[in-house]
């Protein structure tokens, strides 16, 4: 039950919406586990957890007809894993089936115009590299590989007509064609060093070194056979020094679509991705003839623009927009629009203006009437929409509690993967009417499970700032029975708990020893508007950390069975970080658990893979003698014994060795200095994992880690 004490204005207005669709919410949140029966159900386990199917965002056919989205069979080995895409019809109730029955899983799934073919990234027998792949959904039959190049291809759109695909690759620095890409991916292999070079920022990227390979647009004729050409070589903006795209796990990306009339294509880029470690990087609209040639820059300004896609008519190009605030932290993402044809320094429509939220993600319906989308807020992702001339929000049907994670429309159709924390996500059908489950892959296993919905609550702080909490229960929950607390502390920090099933760090799973789990969003957190997410800036931890140590006092004032002598905290990236500082600056807690945690501003400055970000939430460069760097990096309040804090406090410390965005340094000094002071420690590194714990027996390894040391301290 949600506290209405001190209700957020915008959340009074979603819990009234709620009432309003209370069918919706019988449909998507009756929990699945209230059909089993209290006596049947068990407490969570970690297979529990991490063997439930893992079901991807779905993607409509343009007629609307049919969703198609992968299933994750899960496993402890990862030889053993298993992912297949299945499809299910968009018009009747008959169940999901199986489309592809291979084992290394797809990707980047595209629809022909006429909805009867698919597309898709797979990496198949023979495959080095991710390559694009067709399948006769209408007239079945096995998929057909349509690219082998050397450096794999990825994310594949049909053209309006569907007779041609437009795709993302790579070249080599000096490279031509395939045949000179092949060669020097030879010619790299055979070599008998092993050194990498840079000379621009940055040089590594989350557990990657990056390399020098460039990104490039290609379009190929939609058939067995065709050749790819690369439209974006020998342009003058591929030939910028700070030409680029996103970077993820794959390489860089440029948000790339067709024009309308399949003659150009659109995408998103950036020019100064040179100037990384001493600006922020911005995206910008361009124009390509779908043939080649040189691009031109539609927009003039330094916002960047991401998520592009054309209305049904064609006659308007929407996209999310960030304003690049200089010397800001944070800045909304809004959903914006510009006429098309587009002229050279067109200016966008700003729609959402008055909406004080970030937009996630937004979707298209064939009619045309308005644009669907979704925000975060207190927990919750629900679905709201708006005209495509701006306006008035309104909110759409949706389940009274979970989030939506994922939105896409094909004809008039609307679907997407909604989850809470006790029910793992399914696909949903959304779009003026209740939420209908399309899937039950996961219903069952979670009716088996004792588990409660989180229950939120609100305080204001000292400084007036409207403070959500969601509070966990562990299994055979006794309202009369006093237990510890654990206040778990979420990354970011532009972030937020949400009321979803989470892998790594479950709430339930965190919970089940017999502790109570806080959730709390402070300030710096996402899902509160934009001044709450900027609040962070030239106080990095000791703020948050503050309301933090306030949302735990609140939670023993509220709730009777809360022990408020047993405390622990803990948290990954920026909760390790915020772990770190309440190890440092307060002896209430009896455990600490940090994860991912910075230890000293300036070394993690100088370490991670970003920089710049870094000095404006500092207020300037590292050299420049402001107290922030050193006021609040853990390490330099270690030893404020004589204050009656200082690090005392027993920690264990947890850490993946190819994590470069807080690098296992961070670790070992942290471990030091508590070895130094003569604190309980335990420093736990996991050599093959990241900045998160993602392989199965890691994982269990790690919640046993975490369940030993609270039990330790705390029991």
């Amino acid at each position: 039950m949600t506290s209405t004490r001190l209700l957020h204005p915008l959340t009074a207005l979603l819990l009234a919406t709620a009432s309003l669709v209370a069918v919706s919410a019988h449909a998507a949140d009756a929990t699945p586990s209230a059909a089993a029966g209290i006596a049947a159900r068990h407490a969570i386990t970690h297979e529990d957890v991490w063997l439930m199917k893992r079901v991807g965002a779905p993607v409509p056919s343009p007629d609307g007809k049919w969703a198609v989205f992968s299933v994750t069979d899960t496993a402890y080995d990862s030889k053993e894993q298993w992912s297949d895409l299945w499809i299910k019809s968009l018009t009747d109730d008959s169940a999901p089936r199986r489309l592809t029955f291979s084992k290394g899983g797809e990707s980047a799934l595209n629809w022909s115009p006429d909805s009867r073919q698919l597309i898709f990234v797979a990496k198949r027998d023979g495959d080095e590299a991710g390559q694009i792949y067709r399948i006769d959904v209408a007239g079945g039959g096995e998929a057909q590989r349509l690219t082998t190049l050397t450096l794999g291809a990825r994310s594949p759109k049909f053209s309006p007509d569907g007779k041609q695909i437009l795709f993302i690759s790579d070249l080599f620095p000096g490279n031509t064609d395939e045949e000179s890409v092949k060669k020097t991916a030879k010619e790299r292999k055979d070599r008998k060093y092993s050194a990498r070079a840079y000379e621009s920022f940055p040089p590594r990227y989350f557990d990657k070194w990056l390399d020098d390979k460039l990104v490039r647009l290609f379009v190929m004729d939609a058939q067995t056979g065709a050749t790819p050409k690369d439209i974006l070589s020998g342009s003058k903006l591929a030939a910028m020094p700070g030409f680029g795209g996103g970077q993820g796990d794959e390489g860089q990306s440029l948000d790339a679509v067709w024009a309308p009339d399949g003659k150009s294509i659109v995408f998103s880029a950036s020019t100064n991705r040179d100037e990384l470690a001493r600006a922020s990087a911005y995206t910008q609209i361009f124009s390509l003839p779908a043939a080649g040639g040189e691009a031109a820059r539609l927009t003039a300004d330094k916002h960047s623009y991401s998520s592009l896609k054309f209305s049904p008519d064609g006659k308007t190009l929407l996209c999310l927009t960030q304003a690049e605030t200089e010397g800001k932290v944070y800045d909304l993402d809004r959903l914006a629009s510009f006429s098309w044809p587009m002229s050279a320094g067109a200016q966008p429509k700003i729609l959402t203006a008055a909406l004080d939220r970030s937009v996630s993600r937004y979707a298209l319906p064939a009619d045309g009437k308005r644009i669907y989308f979704t925000f975060e807020h207190a927990g919750l992702e629900q679905l709201h929409s708006i005209a495509y001339a701006g306006g008035e929000v309104k909110a759409e049907p949706s389940a009274a509690t979970g989030s939506i994670n994922s939105l896409s429309a094909g004809g008039s159709a609307l679907v997407g993967v909604w989850e809470s924390a006790i029910n793992p996500p399914e696909v949903f059908a959304f779009h003026g009417k209740a939420p209908k489950r399309l899937t039950a892959f996961n219903v069952e296993k979670a009716a088996a499970i004792d588990w409660q919905a989180p229950e939120h609550f609100w305080f204001k702080t000292p400084d007036g700032r409207q403070i959500h909490n969601m509070i966990v229960k562990p299994a055979n929950f006794d309202p009369a029975k006093k237990y510890p607390l654990f206040a778990v502390i979420h990354g970011g920090a532009a972030n937020m708990w949400r009321d979803q099933f989470v892998l790594r760090w479950n709430y339930h799973l965190l919970a089940k020893p017999g502790y109570i789990v806080l959730l709390t969003d402070y300030k710096g957190s996402t899902g509160y508007g934009e001044a709450f997410a900027r609040s962070i800036q030239f106080d990095p931890l000791k703020g948050p950390g503050d309301e933090i140590n306030q949302a735990v006092d609140e939670a023993i004032k509220k709730y009777s069975f809360i022990d408020g002598s047993k405390l622990a905290a803990g948290g990954a990236s920026y909760g390790g970080h915020l772990a770190n500082w309440l190890q440092a600056t307060t002896t209430r807690y009896k455990a600490i658990v940090s994860h991912a945690g910075e230890m000293d501003l300036v070394m993690q400055w100088g370490t991670s893979d970003s920089v710049y970000g870094r000095e404006v939430n500092s207020g300037g460069p590292v050299w420049g003698n402001l107290p922030v760097w050193r006021e609040q990096s853990p390490i330099m309040q270690a030893g404020n014994h004589e204050k009656g804090t200082g690090f005392k406090t027993p920690i264990l410390i947890t850490v993946g060795e190819l994590d470069y965005r807080v690098p296992v340094n961070n670790a070992l000094m942290n471990f030091a200095a508590q070895q130094r002071l003569n604190t309980p420690s335990k420093l736990v590194v996991f050599p093959d994992e990241n900045h998160w714990v993602l392989k199965g027996e890691n994982s269990r390894y790690f919640y046993n880690e975490v369940h030993g040391w609270l039990a330790k301290y705390l029991k």
